[in-house]
């Protein structure tokens, strides 16, 4: 992990991630501190502290010192500050992409499109004036009205994982603090400088003092946030085991959780399905982002006469540039660190140990003037069986597991029996067919002819069964349920103050 005991000397070059406490951005006291590593070259691009419990804390009450006046503050001044800060990250995108490259390792245009499905959520954001409306019924008894008002919960948390250092920090903090807030954000210490940038534009757009803060660390600095008495929801994305102990431990001490984990997205193929496209589809879907988005698709199901296609998808796979995300025309970035790297190595030898046929093999690809990378070419297994460890394990690299079934039912079915729920994609020409998929398959998020089905952010992301706990998602509608609470009036007035009813023991208002 390389934590060093003590800060040492920086070169000019090397960044160092700080803390935002109360709108000040701070170098942390703390003596644990992380190198931040570009996983193409190997170069330390930064260093990020392991915040002190001390430094959580500050964090936490300037949070709740500011929640005091900001949930107060009127739509509108949210509404405009959001616009302000939508136009700064737009300006800013290539900028931003650039550093989120450098540390992450995705190509340049991903790093955009990482940053622009962020800015989605943050536009939707700035219809907070019709999205946190109550309710209002008028009469429902003799003069009397009922209503309904969404207000702020108080301090909330996020814990953000590597793979989208700027998406997923976008889809928590400006829909908590537009909905009237305050927040504290982890972001993932392996690659928090783009985060950084992001938050900078935020205070540049005018969030006040306190209002956003961010903390770095690991497992301490999350037990920390899941304890603290002054947190009322946290959201989270990342790995099953975190994000399982995450939402157990929240919840335990009374918070809101939202937390979406793991996946293992299938895509089924029907023989009908345009054959082009649908190729396209996996070979992006399954090798973009070197398989890093917990959105990936990581098994293709074949049906029927389907299975003729896959030398076509290694043909296709083959064809995929695998080089430094910063290079022109790279399909196929590094992964994240050396050691995401071997647990890929060793889950592929555990395939091919456990008899699935290693069809397209990308170990040991060289890449030329970066020989020190984190790089893993396309793999592809063929005859995978759902016992395997290959199928069973979240991989979280280019790797794709090509399956077969004989009809739809038997694909739809063991779709089914696998644990996790976030994604899932047919290919196919008839609707029938589609209909009835959406209809029978159990996953939380249904693509037809997409095999990436994330939705637009007017909709909410809705990962289930074991890629989720909590029954709200973290953008769209649900996230203004998830950051506000519903407060109900039930009021009666009178035209004449003198009017007496008497005394009603009864329960009934009418």
């Amino acid at each position: 992990m390389n934590i060093a005991a003590e800060h040492p000397a920086q070169s000019a070059s090397v960044r160092t991630a700080k803390l935002l406490i109360d709108g000040r951005f701070v170098e942390s006291a703390s003596r644990e501190w992380r190198d931040i590593v570009n996983p193409a070259t190997q170069e330390v691009v930064g260093r990020v502290p392991f915040a002190t419990m001390d430094e959580v804390n500050a964090a936490v009450a300037a949070a709740q010192k500011a929640f005091q006046t900001w949930k107060t503050t009127p739509l509108g001044v949210r509404m405009r500050l959001m616009l302000k800060f939508q136009d700064l990250v737009r300006q800013n995108m290539k900028r931003v992409a650039q550093t989120l490259t450098a540390e992450q390792g995705k190509t340049l245009a991903d790093a955009e499109g990482d940053i622009f499905r962020g800015l989605e959520v943050v536009e939707h954001a700035c219809s907070i004036s019709t999205l946190q409306q109550g309710e209002f019924s008028e009469n429902v008894a003799g003069g009397v009205d009922t209503y309904t008002l969404r207000q702020p919960i108080g301090v909330c948390a996020g814990i953000t994982p590597f793979n989208f250092p700027a998406m997923i920090p976008l889809w928590m903090f400006p829909m908590a603090i537009v909905c009237g807030n305050t927040f504290v954000l982890k972001p993932s210490e392996q690659d928090p400088l783009s985060t950084m940038e992001l938050v900078e534009l935020a205070l540049e757009a005018g969030v006040p003092a306190g209002v956003l803060n961010v903390v770095h660390g690991g497992k301490d600095v999350e037990d920390a946030i899941c304890t603290h008495p002054d947190i009322k929801a946290i959201s989270f994305v990342g790995s099953t085991a975190v994000g399982t102990h995450v939402y157990n431990l929240a919840s335990q001490h009374g918070k809101r959780v939202q937390s979406m984990m793991g996946a293992k997205n299938h895509a089924v193929v029907l023989p009908d399905a345009n054959k082009e496209q649908t190729l396209n589809a996996l070979a992006g879907a399954g090798f973009g982002a070197a398989g890093q988005r917990c959105m990936a698709t990581s098994v293709a199901v074949f049906v029927g006469a389907s299975k003729d296609w896959i030398p076509e998808l290694v043909e296709r796979a083959k064809s995929l540039k695998v080089n430094a995300g910063t290079e022109p025309n790279t399909d196929v970035g590094p992964v994240v660190s050396k050691a995401a790297k071997e647990r890929i190595l060793g889950l592929i030898g555990k395939g091919v140990e456990e008899g699935a046929t290693l069809t397209l093999d990308g170990r040991g690809i060289d890449v030329k003037g970066y020989e020190q990378g984190n790089f893993i070419g396309p793999t592809i297994f063929t005859g995978v069986d759902t016992d395997m460890s290959i199928y069973k394990t979240e991989i979280f690299g280019p790797v794709l597991c090509c399956v077969e079934t004989d009809t739809l039912d038997d694909a739809i079915a063991l779709v089914n029996r696998n644990p996790m729920g976030n994604g899932v994609g047919l290919f196919t020409q008839s609707g029938a067919a589609a209909r009835k998929f959406q209809s029978e398959i159990d996953i939380g998020q249904v693509g037809i002819n997409i095999p990436i089905p994330v939705p637009v952010p007017a909709f909410s992301f809705t990962g289930s069964r074991g890629s989720k706990l909590g029954d709200l998602g973290p953008y769209g509608k649900q996230a203004v349920q998830f950051y506000t609470q519903t407060k109900t009036v039930t009021a009666r007035w009178f035209d004449d103050a003198t009017v007496n009813d008497g005394v009603n023991t009864t329960i009934a208002l009418r």
